[in-house]
C-alpha cells in the first residue's frame, strides 16, 4: 500500500496542504517555511504533466520554490520571512524571498483554479479548465507575447484522460483529490495574501 501511495503525487499534494492549511486555520501555529517550499516541491510535477503551455510557469514556479527552500534554512517561519524583507527595504526587489514568495502563491492558486475547472467540467479536453485557470491567475501579470505562447500551447494540452494516467489516477481517486487540494490550498493562499496585506504590501505586483 506504501508503495503505491509513492505513485500518487495528487494524493502526497493533498495530504502536505491539509497539513499547510491546519497552520493557517490556526490561531496558535505558524507556517513554517520548509514544510510551505516542501508542499509546493510537491506541485512542481504538475506544471510538467501540462505540456508547453505551461513551461513557463514550470521553469519560474521551480526556481521560486528552490529559493524559499534554501531560505528555510535560515528562516523559520512566513512571516519571519516577510518582517526580515521590510527590515531590509527588499520586499518587491527582483529575487527577494517575499517576491518570490507571491510568484509561489499565484502558481498554487492556478492550479486551485485548474482543478475547480475539471471538476465542473465535462468531457476529455482540458482546454477550457487550463485557460479559464491561466486567465483567471497569471494573465494580469504577462506581457502580450507570453499570453500568445501560452494561448498556442493550450492547443497541445494533453487530455483529461493523459493527465490522469501521468497522475496515476482514475477519475473517482483523482476528483477527491483535486477537491482535497481546493480546500486546503484556498486556506494557505489566504493566509498568504494576509501576510502581505497585513504589512500593507498589497499582492497585485
Amino acid at each position: 500500500m506504501a508503495m503505491a501511495d509513492e505513485q500518487k503525487p495528487l494524493r502526497k499534494i493533498a495530504d502536505a496542504f491539509k497539513d499547510l492549511a491546519a497552520a493557517a486555520d490556526s490561531e496558535t501555529l505558524s507556517m513554517e517555511v520548509q514544510s510551505f517550499s516542501h508542499a509546493c516541491s510537491l506541485v512542481s510535477p504538475l506544471f510538467g504533466c501540462l505540456g508547453i503551455a505551461f513551461k513557463f510557469a514550470e521553469m519560474d514556479y521551480v526556481a521560486k520554490v528552490d529559493d524559499l527552500a534554501e531560505a528555510s534554512k535560515s528562516i523559520a517561519t512566513l512571516n519571519s520571512l516577510l518582517d526580515r524583507d521590510v527590515a531590509q527595504n527588499s520586499v518587491r526587489k527582483a529575487g527577494s524571498h517575499s517576491r518570490n514568495l507571491l510568484r509561489v502563491k499565484r502558481g498554487l492558486d492556478m492550479v486551485r483554479v485548474l482543478f475547480e475547472q475539471i471538476l465542473l467540467s465535462e468531457g476529455n479536453s482540458l482546454r477550457d479548465p487550463a485557460s479559464m485557470a491561466y486567465s483567471h491567475v497569471f494573465a494580469p501579470h504577462h506581457g502580450w507575447a507570453i499570453r500568445k505562447a501560452v494561448a498556442a500551447g493550450m492547443y497541445v494540452l494533453p487530455t483529461r484522460a493523459q493527465l490522469l494516467k501521468k497522475l496515476n489516477e482514475d477519475e473517482a481517486s483523482a476528483r477527491i483529490q483535486m477537491q482535497n487540494y481546493v480546500t486546503a490550498s484556498a486556506s494557505v493562499i489566504l493566509y498568504i495574501d494576509q501576510l502581505f496585506h497585513l504589512r500593507n504590501l498589497g499582492t497585485d505586483w
